[in-house]
């Protein structure tokens, strides 16, 4: 990998030419080239990464939202989400933070290969995910592990921007070397009344003082942490098992669902089901009905195929030699967007695309089904 930056680069980025708003540009959904400017080691396994431009770009996004980075390891393309763990507040960087996982392909490249000054490849911002989209008075942040990066992303924008929103932050790891973001937590809590900090660990090592809470989230644990949970919006992020438990408390508690938010780069049950009825009901009609095929064209590649109607965008393109990156697969990344120049198709996607960006003609391919002849910009 290349180390892009210059001594010129940075005494343009230290000089006042560099906040010249004539010049300035905005960050928007879509692939952009970006660059490492330092590397953070938060406990023994987790670092942040914080990346920006040579050039003047305001990187401004929803808090909670994520990126899906584009890599190439070991001579493969490798697509992979992350959630920005900064604040939109510091506009001209952002930043992921990874968690070393044993055997994990991408996680263990980042950690042992992408240093302060290589460029790699982002897509986005994008995500549902967000507190802007779910205004409340009053919330409550339950993370786990790694899943602290959305929640604070949303907590340091509130920190950050003076705001009122009364805000219960819930942490569980499995030490206490293991809390990420530890001093930076403390000294918000100690900075304004409306932030109260909660930090769990399910056991200490040897040699470990610790004077907060000891073991895993439980329903009285929560209300020792947030004795009014029930009037407040909640933000939840962790692993699987985490979250499901905490949803199970919710519900016998009688929360209001309509009012919980959890971070998932997957498709939920609801939307599954979905998609195995329309399933079933295309392949009853491909019984009934003869197969008809269209042509998927990719004009500025100079390729084309022939696909039957109802086939996955993605995989018609696949099928005309053309590979369009994927990361998520259900249309909740956002890094398959291509511009339809025109045809007919149908997409269900989970929040990877905005309104704008539809109204404009663009869609995820891995969640379009082609529903006539296409013609598509890539």
């Amino acid at each position: 990998m290349e180390n892009e930056v210059s001594v010129s680069d940075l005494s343009v980025i230290n000089t006042s030419d560099f906040m010249n708003p004539m010049v300035t540009q905005i960050w928007s959904n879509g692939r952009h080239q970006v660059r490492c400017a330092k590397v953070i080691y938060e406990t023994p396994d987790v670092c942040t990464f914080t990346f920006s431009m040579n050039q003047p770009v305001l990187f401004f996004f929803k808090p909670g939202q994520f990126v899906t980075l584009e890599l190439e390891i070991d001579g493969e393309r490798v697509m992979r989400s992350y959630t920005i763990s900064s604040s939109p507040s510091i506009p001209y960087s952002f930043s992921i933070t990874v968690k070393r996982v044993p055997g994990g392909l991408v996680s263990n490249w980042l950690h042992d290969n992408l240093r302060s000054g290589d460029s790699i490849a982002v897509h986005g911002p994008v995500g549902d995910f967000n507190c802007l989209d779910h205004p409340a008075e009053k919330v409550l942040f339950l993370s786990g592990g790694v899943g602290i990066t959305p929640v604070m992303s949303m907590a340091r924008w509130w920190f950050d921007t003076d705001s009122p929103v009364d805000m219960v932050f819930a942490h569980s790891a499995r030490t206490p070397r293991d809390i990420i973001y530890a001093r930076e937590l403390e000294y918000m809590s100690t900075r304004v009344e409306n932030f109260k900090l909660h930090t769990i660990c399910e056991r200490t090592e040897i040699g470990q003082a610790w004077d907060g809470y000891r073991g895993l989230l439980n329903i009285n644990m929560l209300k020792l942490v947030a004795e009014d949970f029930m009037e407040r919006e909640i933000f939840c992020c962790g692993p699987a098992p985490y979250m499901a438990n905490v949803r199970d408390m919710l519900i016998a508690e009688g929360y209001d669902m309509s009012h919980y938010h959890e971070e998932s780069f997957f498709a939920t049950p609801k939307e599954d089901v979905i998609a195995a009825v329309k399933n079933a009901d295309l392949a009853e009609l491909e019984e009934s009905q003869p197969k008809q095929f269209v042509m998927v064209s990719f004009p500025e590649e100079g390729a084309s195929a022939e696909v039957a109607i109802g086939s996955n965008l993605n995989e018609a393109a696949a099928e005309a030699g053309v590979i369009i990156p994927k990361a998520c697969g259900v249309g909740v990344c956002g890094a398959c967007r291509v511009k339809v120049l025109g045809g007919d198709h149908e997409m269900v996607h989970n929040g990877g695309i905005t309104e704008e960006e539809i109204l404009e003609g663009y869609v995820l391919s891995c969640c379009t089904a082609v529903q006539g002849a296409m013609e598509i910009d890539y």
